[in-house]
């Protein structure tokens, strides 16, 4: 198995897909996220968008043999070219049940709250390997800090709690978006405890 991550253009992964799957493991690790995101917007919801996304790539894993392309500019047109089929085959079919629905008197309600919170995750999740550069540049107490904040969701109006680093709590979290690295923090000494 050859490492397909650093030189191998999105072209070469679908040939190369055809006889080894890591390289077409690769081709969807690079693409996953803008396939899913352009669907987003041409779909009804996000559950839709990620099923036709996994959709778009197994279609694709199928007809490798069908990709002739040479360029990465073709391979995009051709991963895309199967995802919008999808997409006019939806709404298609979503025409016809949206008109059977309407006869039969069914409203179709959505949870927008719901919708909004898997978006976030999936922007989170697109976004973590930069986050995660980002906070290793940090200072470690500041990095601390962050974890007791944001990740372990500490109530910095509380008294520290006792599993708190003994000479540094945090204060307040970050204040501003603009300064994600700025943070306060107050020393406390035993009787603080």
């Amino acid at each position: 198995m050859r490492d397909y991550r650093l030189k191998s253009s999105d072209a070469e992964l679908l040939v190369a897909a055809r006889a080894d799957p890591e390289a077409f493991g690769e081709f969807y690790r690079r693409n996953a996220v803008g396939v899913e995101r352009w669907l987003r917007t041409q779909t009804p919801d996000l559950a839709t968008a990620a099923d036709l996304t996994a959709e778009a790539f197994a279609q694709a894993l199928v007809g490798l043999d069908r990709f002739r392309g040479t360029t990465d500019e073709q391979a995009m047109a051709w991963l895309f070219g199967i995802a919008r089929n999808l997409v006019r085959r939806l709404h298609r079919r979503g025409r016809v049940e949206l008109e059977v629905c309407r006869r039969l008197g069914i409203e179709l309600v959505h949870d927008e709250e719901e919708l909004a919170r898997l978006e976030a995750q999936i922007d989170a999740c697109a976004q973590a390997p930069h986050l995660s550069d980002a906070l290793n540049t940090l200072p470690d107490a500041q990095r601390q800090a962050l974890q007791l904040r944001v990740i372990d969701e500490l109530d910095t109006t509380k008294r520290p709690p006792s599993w708190a680093p003994a000479s540094i709590t945090l204060v307040s979290a970050c204040r501003a978006p603009s300064r994600p690295s700025r943070c306060d923090y107050k020393e406390y000494t035993d009787d603080h405890r």
